[in-house]
């Protein structure tokens, strides 16, 4: 056999193919996936933004690696007993949906019994929510921003209660001013909240509308007979009156990471608190006209300190350091309401937020 020696030519091939190589694997988003587990079975109080973390080791980039599967119920959604699993296809990591786990496949040779239908009530099984409902619910359901403040001052307004009662909830009779829509017939009791301003500019970006009540109109006239309902607070005169939208609130969204990058800040935390930590519920100086839908995941950030050398005596910035990420769960038009799902240190209004 003649004697190889690897010529100049060879080196160049396999440099530009161990090349190639390395960008394709750079190209894949397998660092996105963590070898925590390849099969899953989801559970009763999973939450979307849970699983993505048992696969992923940036949660945010599910969409990228989420494949549907038509065959499925719904492929959009996901229940307790369904299974995640983790597959790869040249290369590139997929998360596909198998169906419903533990159920046996019947035995061959059974005999077969012939049972009469009875009725039988049993609750189905709802999907899983991106984000733990007893959190977000509230914010949902109930809080709202709206943008021009004379939306509550030209609204109808309570000026009493029956007999007089000093504490007015539930099953309650009030009387309001100003019900001039005979079509509507359930109302919002709302009260102003705080104002919320751009700590930058220092403009207006909408005004907070606390949720008091749910209203029924009994009787039209001046002043309308209305019965409260449902009740968070004790309705006092002078609390607004909004038509009720009845709008069902969406508790099934996916984290995605914005499209374009994204700089703004905390300007509000619920709760009348002042630190901000994990499961903190904040309010964002960015919202749908800031390109912010449900599902966006932002990254918190600290600036870093300014401190003293001890060489040559002159101030030096530190870094800024990431302090945990959240996810976008509600859009108002200049606003957005987000949870903060990972604190790695406390944070406070007016820290800064960026895309993860």
């Amino acid at each position: 056999m003649a004697n190889f020696k690897p010529t100049f030519q060879l080196y160049k091939h396999l440099l530009i193919i161990l090349t190639a190589a390395a960008l394709f694997w750079v190209a894949v988003p397998d660092q996105a996936v963590a070898a925590k587990t390849d099969r899953y079975v989801v559970k009763k109080g999973d939450t979307l933004w849970d699983i993505a973390k048992r696969f992923l080791n940036d949660p945010w980039l599910w969409p990228e690696v989420w494949h549907i599967n038509p065959t499925i119920r719904n492929p959009h959604l996901i229940y307790p007993g369904d299974v995640v699993l983790l597959s790869y296809v040249d290369g590139k990591p997929y998360l596909t949906l198998e169906g419903k786990a533990g159920v046996p496949v019947p035995k061959k040779g059974l005999k077969t019994v012939r049972l009469s239908p009875k009725p039988h009530a049993q609750p189905l099984e709802k999907a899983i929510t991106t984000l733990p409902y007893d959190l977000i619910g509230p914010f949902l359901k109930h809080a709202s921003v709206i943008a021009e403040d004379d939306i509550l001052e030209d609204a109808p307004y309570i000026v009493s209660s029956f007999e007089e009662h000093l504490v007015t909830g539930s099953g309650s009779k009030v009387y309001a001013r100003g019900m001039t829509d005979s079509g509507t017939g359930n109302f919002t009791v709302v009260r102003p909240g705080v104002t919320y301003r751009d700590p930058q500019t220092d403009d207006i970006l909408g005004y907070e509308v606390l949720h008091i009540a749910d209203a029924r109109v009994v009787k039209l006239g001046e002043p309308a007979s209305l019965v409260i309902g449902e009740a968070s607070q004790e309705v006092l005169n002078e609390d607004r009156l909004l038509p009720y939208e009845g709008k069902k609130p969406d508790f099934y969204f996916f984290p995605s990471a914005p499209s374009k990058p994204i700089n703004g800040q905390i300007i509000s935390v619920m709760g009348g608190v002042s630190l901000i930590g994990q499961y903190s519920v904040v309010v964002l100086n960015r919202g749908e006209a800031d390109g912010m839908v449900t599902g966006h995941v932002l990254a918190v950030n600290q600036d870093g300190a300014y401190v003293r050398d001890p060489v040559d005596r002159s101030p030096v910035k530190l870094p800024d350091e990431r302090a945990g990420l959240m996810m976008i769960f509600r859009t108002f038009e200049k606003v957005s309401y987000a949870l903060i799902l990972e604190a790695e240190r406390s944070m406070t209004i007016n820290d800064r937020f960026t895309n993860p």
